[in-house]
């Protein structure tokens, strides 16, 4: 039974970590005008859900692979896979359009300062010891 409970909660952390992504792409994009476009809510939900599902699948496997790149760069690299995972998702996602890498690494650099703004009010709190 003590399972069912954990399934339960890993779920709603994806929904809610899902949601809160969706307002933050929403809200990255707008800021991006240009060079980053998302038609409607909807696409940037689906956006989320692609960029969690590449983010839990893919990005393990590259970074596995490109270790003495990142350590080389000191951990700069990532940004570099960050942005080729927006632009595979743009390339799954129609109504996403991102114009160049470059707009790719600025979107996630802003998109991870904007979700980490807004995923405040749901993180979980510890007491300190």
């Amino acid at each position: 039974m003590e399972n069912y409970g954990n399934r339960r909660f890993q779920v709603m952390s994806f929904l809610i970590k899902t949601l809160v992504t969706t307002f933050a792409v929403v809200i990255t994009a707008y800021l991006l005008s240009p060079g980053v476009v998302v038609e409607n809510f909807i696409t940037a939900l689906v956006v989320a859900f692609v960029l969690g599902v590449l983010n839990m699948i893919l990005k393990p496997v590259l970074i596995v692979l490109t270790i003495p790149v990142t350590v080389m760069s000191f951990g700069l690299f990532l940004l570099v896979i960050n942005a080729f995972i927006i632009q595979l998702a743009a390339y799954f996602v129609s109504g996403f359009e991102v114009r160049t890498f470059w707009w790719a690494l600025l979107f996630s650099v802003i998109l991870s300062i904007v979700s980490w703004f807004l995923e405040l009010p749901v993180r979980p709190r510890h007491p300190r010891s």
